[in-house]
């Protein structure tokens, strides 16, 4: 396998310069148009990026002054629940490395990096009251500094999960109203330490996931649901939980953006927005029911925000069916929350089928049986695409298209950076080096969903940047190290070593400025 493998390398190596033109999966060689896959056709300006997490990629979780997250105690409390029952107390080591990363992202001629700051990294307590960690200020400005210096624009998360754990022991962080506070209080520090610098500010990542993931299924920090969804859960209310969750997050956001644009964005001359992650969803079949369902899916999971924050209010679907347990805005808040953007960060993977379900079928309030919408991947025994590593994540290129193509008409056509899109592969720890690094059903992965863009882009779509996930192998939430989204490869086995995956030398390629 290896002298294949050495094989397949020096064939690659051998090809001309315009890889950017080669597909790899011959189901798409008849549709790709290669002419158009090269970084120039793409709009003046257009953003090329990477993107991480500080509880994926920094460790260090004790240095510095930082103070633990839920993630940490999660990881620490819970090992049952992550699949190789591992932490991110290391990850792969960006706060000691962040250099040598930095220098990587520059010779694969990338425009920005999209990360996140840890709160507990900045405000050990999760608030000023409870103290400002020099040292963890200090770590984003070199970071920051560093960027800048290799002309790489910082896109900065933040908020992307590692809540500190001492606001969800005083108050149970997100499920209360006090939250809102205390998330002004720590991005507004942000912007008083960085926005001098940083021009693109997300303030919350993916809350679907936050809340689905967290206060339904109980599978990622801070590990609440029902106890009959799941017996291990620490408690809670999956009917109830992420709405509550979802609203205050919502309120949180639309607090910082305010204090943004009144006090820093005229002298800082940034922007700030929302990275919000959505599946797109097709009808199971023709009939008008499963039209309908696939519509109800896309609202409780995209629609959820971005009503809100277009509209002022949750959409009719969500008012519908889940009732009283649904949170209501006061006109004061539904007026602080609409309109809260200036642009939206987009997150997408991957499509599902939707089914009409009964209402007889939600015998108990649950969120993912409130839409009345069955999801699955198949359809007559055939996948809907190829299956990645990772059980939730079917390959569906177009499906970038067709949710592009909607967002401008639902929702006024607004200014979107694509934060996060990838795939991933299992960690085979049986495979050489030299195995590892071919990963040309990455390239076609990007290839496809960077034809589909631009194709959106052509008919209107207003989209500016896009960020693959991720720069490198890194801890993946409840999968741990089991999984790999990186471009690059992180050898776990011997120091933590980066080295290019064939994906990063065609990106490199694709990204040359002719």
């Amino acid at each position: 396998m290896a002298f294949n493998a050495f094989l397949l390398l020096v064939l690659f190596f051998n090809l001309t310069s315009t890889l950017s033109s080669v597909t790899f999966a011959t189901s798409a060689a008849s549709t790709l148009d290669d002419a158009s896959m090269r970084r120039s056709n793409f709009p003046k300006g257009f953003i090329f990026g990477t993107a991480s997490a500080s509880y994926q990629y920094e460790g260090a979780a004790k240095e510095g002054g930082r103070e633990p997250s839920i993630w940490d105690t999660f990881s620490h409390k819970y090992p049952e629940k992550i699949t190789d029952r591992s932490t991110g107390d290391v990850s792969i080591d960006q706060y000691h490395r962040y250099k040598e990363d930095v220098e990587l992202m520059k010779s694969l001629n990338l425009d920005a990096y999209r990360f996140s700051i840890s709160w507990s990294r900045i405000l050990p307590k999760g608030k000023l009251s409870g103290g400002i960690n020099q040292e963890g200020i200090k770590y984003y400005n070199n970071l920051i500094d560093e960027l800048l210096a290799n002309g790489l624009q910082p896109f900065v998360t933040l908020f992307h999960w590692d809540l500190p754990q001492t606001l969800e022991d005083e108050y149970g962080g997100f499920l209360s109203p006090e939250i809102v506070e205390d998330f002004q209080d720590y991005v507004e520090l942000c912007f008083k330490e960085f926005g001098d610098r940083v021009k693109h500010w997300i303030t919350l990542n993916e809350p679907w996931g936050y809340s689905s993931n967290g206060y339904v299924l109980g599978a990622f920090a801070p590990g609440r649901c029902s106890k009959w969804v799941n017996p291990n859960c620490t408690g809670g209310d999956s009917g109830i939980e992420p709405y509550l969750v979802s609203h205050h997050l919502l309120l949180a956001h639309a607090k910082a953006v305010q204090v943004y644009k009144k006090k820093y964005q005229a002298s800082q001359k940034g922007i700030i927005g929302i990275t919000l992650v959505t599946h797109w969803f097709e009808p199971f079949s023709d009939n008008k029911y499963d039209h309908d369902a696939a519509g109800r899916a896309v609202d409780f999971m995209f629609g959820w925000f971005m009503d809100p924050l277009t509209f002022g209010n949750y959409p009719q679907s969500m008012r519908s069916l889940v009732g009283s347990r649904l949170p209501k805005f006061s006109k004061k808040q539904a007026s602080l929350v609409k309109g809260s953007f200036d642009f939206l960060g987009l997150n997408y993977y991957t499509t599902y089928y939707a089914a009409n379900a009964s209402s007889g079928s939600n015998d108990r309030p649950y969120f993912f049986t409130d839409s009345l919408a069955n999801l699955t991947t198949e359809r007559n025994g055939n996948p809907i695409g190829q299956r990645a590593a990772s059980s939730w994540l079917y390959v569906y290129p177009k499906g970038i298209q067709e949710l592009l193509l909607y967002i401008k008409k639902k929702y006024n056509n607004p200014l979107i950076y694509i934060t996060e899109n990838g795939i991933d592969e299992f960690n085979d720890p049986t495979l050489s080096l030299e195995e590892a690094l071919i990963d040309t059903y990455r390239i076609d992965y990007h290839y496809r969903h960077l034809f589909y863009l631009q194709s959106a882009i052509r008919d209107g779509a207003n989209v500016k940047g896009y960020f693959a996930w991720s720069l490198l192998d890194n801890y993946e939430w409840n999968s741990g190290y089991t999984v790999r989204f990186g471009i690059n490869f992180v050898d776990y086995k011997n120091g933590l070593k980066r080295y290019q995956k064939l994906s990063a030398k065609w990106f490199t390629n694709f990204l040359k400025r002719h």
